[in-house]
């Protein structure tokens, strides 16, 4: 699996160099910044450094709460959430995707729960991750 275009322990990625990395997809990432602050407030960015084989990752936070995180790409950009088993039920008898309902019913299970990635790759994906957001927030 690939890992964050950011590498360098030394230099903390911002914005301008998230937009460069994750290219026209920088346009998605709006799109669920935006569907977060409409509906729920600002979502507070923090980037952390998970080590030398995963480099950094952005982590977001609605207040003090993880929503998800955020691995810049090449062109564009991964989003993994950790749901309880609250939210999995919820998820499984949603309308996404059915493989990826299977793949977070299948997915192992820790104390933090259940966790599942979707790739941004096209602006159709984004109504994906909104949905996830959404079950995310309220359970």
């Amino acid at each position: 699996m690939e890992t964050s275009v950011f590498k360098d322990k030394s230099a903390k990625p911002d914005a301008i160099r998230l937009i460069k990395a994750i290219g026209d997809t920088a346009k998605s990432w709006e799109a669920i910044k935006k569907h977060i602050g409409e509906n729920y407030g600002a979502v507070n960015e923090e980037w952390k450094f998970y080590g030398a084989s995963s480099g950094w990752t952005l982590k977001a936070l609605l207040k003090k709460r993880n929503l998800f995180f955020l691995t810049p790409l090449q062109g564009y950009f991964r989003v993994s959430f950790v749901f309880g088993d609250k939210a999995v039920a919820v998820v499984e008898k949603s309308d996404l995707p059915k493989e990826l309902i299977g793949t977070l019913k299948s997915a192992r299970k820790y104390a933090e729960g259940r966790g599942i990635r979707v790739d941004i790759r096209a602006p159709n994906d984004v109504e994906i991750v909104k949905k996830l957001i959404d079950i995310k927030v309220q359970n």
